[in-house]
């Protein structure tokens, strides 16, 4: 490598840490605003449940769908603001769309608390990706380097947002090559290893860098376990492939519905039959994180109860991501995986010896292969999954019930849903 060749590198790699920082302070806060959302979406639906009657229902319903309105009026200021953003990373890679500046910064961020804390069904991750991308390319810009490196930095910024989101800086890097790129370059990897790193280290300071789903320690189960976990796998396959096109059909309807009713009408109406739902069931609604906690922590209701709480976020996911709000489909994916699980295990559990498995690890492993279905990335999900928990036990079953996951998907002829989406923005006018 000549000297000016590494000058450049060094350059690309130091700018690449700063803005990594960036990310960081950005995503921390991010998280942390939607943490405190949360909590005051918590304290209100308290109050409304002691007022009773018809104001009762009244709040949760007013409020998810004014902050479904208001989020799908700000994305619709700045183009690609609304829905998760990866299908745009995915595209400003191949060359098929341009990078964003510092104005998707604002609309993704505020968009997303109002709309994420106000009840709907997505993921934080999503804004924090397209956030980290943008930061990335606008720090490119900035510094003066040439296009080539301000497209690596938009890249590997956007694996960095991915790790502030979720306490995971390998999945970070993991999605990046096996997602956006689907390959492993040296200079990019690099790249992405010095961004998450920082991002990851500042973030922690803000918003903590604890597992977000601690899973309780327990042994792997036995091998001869396998076999059912690669049936279970198989099962989640023709879930997820099941979830990705609701997903597009959801989009589709509204696609029809777009001369009739006004889009921020539409978000309205979907945030009112979301809120109709949190006011039956808090759990019902937000982005899975509660649920998911019970669910890894053994919690255990009866088979129609969990089913129940399945059929409703499995649908509810779709709709919501259809409102046209900043917005991530991965988290409420992850919550559909460990009701998943729990079902599954509610189901087989008593044909199983004793202590063979718990709820719990048929939770952490549904959330991995429903993702590996979905996404089509199964190592990236199985490393999320892994930092997310920390359960390193269950690395074995992990790797069967995603490859038959994703090997079913596939057989069944179910594009990989960030592929579908990224045709869709490209087919739009």
């Amino acid at each position: 490598m000549t000297a000016r060749r590494l000058r450049g590198a060094c350059r690309a790699h130091l700018v690449a840490a700063l803005a990594g920082c960036l990310v960081g302070l950005v995503g921390g806060a991010f998280r942390w605003c939607l943490q405190r959302a949360d909590a005051l979406r918590g304290r209100l639906l308290e109050t409304a449940a002691g007022l009773g009657g018809g104001l009762g229902w009244l709040v949760p319903v007013a409020l998810t769908a004014a902050g479904a309105a208001l989020a799908c009026a700000i994305a619709r200021r700045v183009p690609h603001a609304a829905g998760s953003g990866i299908q745009h990373v995915e595209a400003v890679w191949r060359g098929e769309s341009e990078a964003p500046t510092w104005r998707l910064l604002p609309a993704k961020f505020a968009g997303g608390v109002v709309a994420i804390g106000s009840g709907l069904v997505l993921g934080r991750e999503g804004p924090a990706v397209h956030m980290g991308a943008a930061i990335g390319a606008e720090a490119g810009r900035r510094t003066g380097l040439g296009a080539d490196d301000i497209r690596l930095l938009h890249t590997s910024l956007a694996g960095a947002g991915l790790a502030v989101a979720f306490a995971a800086p390998l999945g970070g890097l993991l999605f990046v090559c096996e997602e956006v790129t689907r390959s492993v370059r040296p200079r990019l990897v690099l790249m992405t290893l010095v961004g998450t790193a920082a991002a990851a280290a500042v973030s922690a300071l803000i918003a903590g860098g604890a597992p977000i789903f601690p899973f309780p320690d327990a042994p792997a189960p036995p091998v001869w376990l396998l076999p059912v976990f690669l049936l279970f796998g198989a099962t989640a396959g023709l879930l997820g492939a099941a979830y990705g096109g609701l997903v597009i059909g959801s989009l589709a309807l509204s696609d029809r519905l777009a001369a009739r009713v006004p889009a921020t009408a539409r978000a309205a109406l979907i945030g009112a039959v979301v809120g109709l739902l949190m006011a039956v069931d808090p759990l019902f609604a937000g982005g899975g994180d509660p649920l998911g906690e019970r669910l890894l922590a053994g919690w255990s209701p009866a088979v129609g109860v969990l089913a129940a709480y399945l059929a409703v976020r499995f649908a509810a996911g779709p709709l919501s991501y259809a409102a046209g709000t900043p917005g991530g489909l991965f988290a409420p994916l992850l919550a559909v995986g460990a009701l998943w699980g729990a079902l599954a295990h509610a189901a087989a559990g008593p044909l199983l010896p004793g202590q063979a498995a718990g709820s719990g690890a048929f939770a952490v492993v549904g959330m991995a292969a429903l993702f590996a279905a979905v996404v089509r990335a199964p190592a990236t999900g199985i490393v999320l999954v892994v930092e997310m928990t920390g359960a390193t036990s269950l690395v074995l079953p992990l790797l069967a019930a995603c490859f038959a996951a994703a090997l079913t998907a596939d057989r069944l002829g179910s594009e990989p849903v960030y592929d579908r989406l990224r045709r869709r923005m490209q087919e739009r006018p």
